[in-house]
């Protein structure tokens, strides 16, 4: 029996319509949802992140805020993380807030200067140096040297995990795995083959090692798999005489490129996919897109490119685009492509459907996009964001 209320009634059943309300309500944010995924490609909502991001910005009518000066130095390349412009030349390391104030540097003398980073850090050093540079993450910059110096490669996870490949005494090349605190986790020595590159998983449990040896006079590389916490690999996949120029390793697998194809494999070394340029050449790329590659391709060995792809991990085409001038600086991030030419920039999404054009590019002759589409601009003195509207 039910128990009388102060004014000895019964309490009330829920109104019918207040109950066909909230299922109503419930209804509509759950299609809201779905729609937000189905219909991202359509729906701009990276101009909301861009407005949050950068809305103490100043910008002109075209987009673009006042330059600043940067290093300098020949052999430049940038990028763009979450909180600030990475710098990396002839003239060392410079890191720079949104706003262009410089906030730290590595002014040293740099013959091979090298960039990689992720959308949160990066590390700059010079290919076969002894020191990396690591920045972002809201930290000072740290530094890290192998014990044998000679580095290789260096590439960096979101969480600050980096995977050093260098060269090791004794041995045919070494992989150390560092933490976000820099402290070793593992270290690979290789002695029966040559190390060539080395990356990480997103959740840095696994490490991808590439090697290269010879065989009977021919030539032979081999992905390694194995756990940051264990002592063998789980997977060791042949690849024969395919030579890695390029790797990464995101949520959809590991991807490598050669100079001829696009080899794509599963976090566990399975289910390989290839995509060829045959009978194209390969003119630029990029790795750095979410879970899509990007190429520009030409018909001959000399000469510019005449197009460019895009393809998804599993070597489906998901763009193709004609190219009618000489692009002069192309990259990835995000679900965005942009390629700088000498009279505009565009900015593209993962499929090549045009989502922004600048004409007015003041002379830039590189570009580093952000994962929001905010796009950081330079020449040889100067650099400047381009907000997207």
């Amino acid at each position: 029996m039910k128990q009388p209320d102060r004014a000895g009634k019964a309490p009330k059943k829920p109104n019918f319509l207040v109950r066909l309300l909230a299922l109503a309500l419930t209804a509509v944010l759950i299609l809201g949802a779905v729609s937000l995924v189905v219909f991202r490609e359509q729906l701009n909502l990276d101009a909301l992140r861009r407005w949050l991001h950068y809305r103490s910005i100043q910008t002109g009518q075209t987009g673009q805020t006042e330059p600043f000066t940067h290093g300098g130095g020949d052999s430049l390349d940038i990028a763009c993380l979450e909180d600030g412009y990475l710098f990396s030349s002839t003239a060392g390391a410079h890191y720079y807030a949104f706003s262009g104030k410089e906030l730290e540097s590595h002014v040293v003398h740099t013959e091979k200067p090298v960039l990689s980073g992720s959308n949160r850090f990066g590390v700059t050093y010079n290919a076969g140096g002894d020191t990396l540079y690591l920045f972002g993450g809201g930290k000072q910059s740290r530094t890290y040297s192998p014990e044998s110096g000679g580095i290789l490669s260096a590439r960096v996870t979101n969480s600050g995990w980096v995977a050093v490949t260098a060269l090791q005494s004794h041995y045919r090349g070494a992989v150390t795995v560092l933490d976000n605190e820099q402290q070793p986790v593992i270290r690979l020595n290789y002695s029966s083959a040559f190390v060539c590159d080395a990356v990480l998983s997103p959740d840095e449990r696994t490490v991808a090692v590439v090697t290269l040896s010879q065989t009977e006079g021919s030539v032979q590389s081999t992905l390694h798999l194995q756990r940051v916490d264990a002592s063998e690999p789980f997977a060791s996949v042949v690849l024969d005489g395919f030579v890695v120029l390029d790797m990464d390793f995101d949520s959809s697998g590991i991807w490598l490129l050669g100079q001829s194809s696009l080899i794509t494999l599963s976090a566990k070394g399975t289910e390989q996919h290839e995509y060829s340029f045959d009978p194209d050449h390969l003119k630029g790329y990029s790795l750095d897109g979410d879970g899509f590659a990007v190429f520009m391709l030409g018909r001959y060995r000399a000469g510019a490119a005449n197009q460019v792809i895009t393809t998804d991990h599993d070597g489906t085409v998901l763009g193709q685009l004609p190219l009618k001038r000489q692009v002069l600086s192309l990259c990835a991030r995000g679900r965005y492509v942009a390629l700088l030419d000498g009279h505009e920039l565009n900015i593209y999404t993962r499929n090549l459907s045009l989502y922004d054009t600048l004409d007015d590019t003041q002379s830039a002759r590189h570009v580093a996009l952000c994962e929001d589409a905010g796009a950081l601009l330079a020449d040889s003195q100067e650099a400047w964001l381009y907000i997207p509207s």
